[in-house]
């Protein structure tokens, strides 16, 4: 079943591409025709992608991984935030800091320090400090909530990266390339789309056509959750069978021995019979 059709990337003006003196020659395969100066994107292609890139992300988020979503441009900002909270999913929407991948380590450990800043609010440390120390406090809670709070539950590195305009969050697809992370990303005329692993050629500066896209992707992150979900179901179900069968077994086998006890018992009876015939 399609998670989009034509008509919906036409509505949403995902078509749209860049002026034709500011395209990118590796963005000739996406590009329909030119108009009016402006690139038009190859909506079947689109389509295409968008829907390899949907079933891909999928089988990730069902195997338990976290997928980050990247999107610091303005209009992007909010919608690629709402709905990644929407799904459970980490996203950076401020700035990428550099090595946010390749120094993962020390991120955590900003992360932590901002746990570290909760606990002290909530253990009464916090109010013994002076006016001058918790204002100091409150404004490194603030900064670190804005850069890292989206990724504040994640642990390790995120199995895939979606992103808006890689053009934009170029230092990203370069740690993910370093780390080989997959990438995923909406691509316009403007960008090169040879380093992302699954390209969607389209308008990634209309606010319409960045949510219809993003949607897609996040209903695709349901699909897998939900899908893994049932199977986890499916096998605490087949456990407690087993666990019952294994359960039942010393039952059953006490009764087969009773069975058995009865059974020879009434063997000896016969054989005793005729020897009590006799003695009369």
């Amino acid at each position: 079943m399609a998670r989009t059709t034509y008509q919906d990337l036409l509505d949403a003006g995902v078509h749209f591409g860049h002026l034709t003196r500011k395209w990118d020659p590796k963005m000739s395969q996406y590009i329909f025709m030119e108009r009016n100066g402006i690139h038009i994107i190859d909506l079947n292609k689109t389509l295409t992608k968008v829907e390899e890139a949907a079933a891909a992300i999928k089988q990730i988020v069902k195997s338990g991984r976290k997928v980050l979503f990247v999107a610091t441009k303005k209009q992007a900002k909010d919608i690629v935030a709402d709905y990644a909270k929407s799904v459970n999913m980490p996203y950076i929407t401020e700035r990428w800091l550099g090595g946010m991948l390749t120094n993962f380590a020390t991120v955590r450990k900003s992360i932590k320090k901002m746990s570290n800043i909760d606990k002290l609010t909530k253990d009464g440390t916090y109010s013994n400090l002076s006016k001058k120390e918790r204002l100091m406090i409150q404004r490194e809670r603030i900064k670190l909530e804005t850069l890292l709070g989206g990724i504040s539950d994640l642990n390790r590195l995120p199995a895939a990266l979606f992103l808006i305009d890689v053009k934009k969050e170029h230092i990203a697809v370069s740690e993910a390339l370093k780390l080989n992370i997959p990438t995923f990303a909406m691509v316009d005329t403007n960008s090169d789309p040879s380093n992302i692993d699954f390209p969607i050629p389209a308008n990634d500066d209309a606010t319409k056509s960045i949510s219809l896209i993003t949607s897609i992707i996040i209903k695709a992150i349901e699909e897998g959750l939900d899908e893994r979900k049932r199977e986890k179901e499916d096998e605490a179900e087949k456990e407690a069978v087993a666990a019952k069968a294994k359960a039942d077994a010393p039952e059953a086998n006490e009764g087969g021995k009773r069975t058995r006890k009865v059974a020879e018992v009434a063997a000896e009876g016969e054989t005793e019979a005729p020897a009590a015939e006799t003695e009369e």
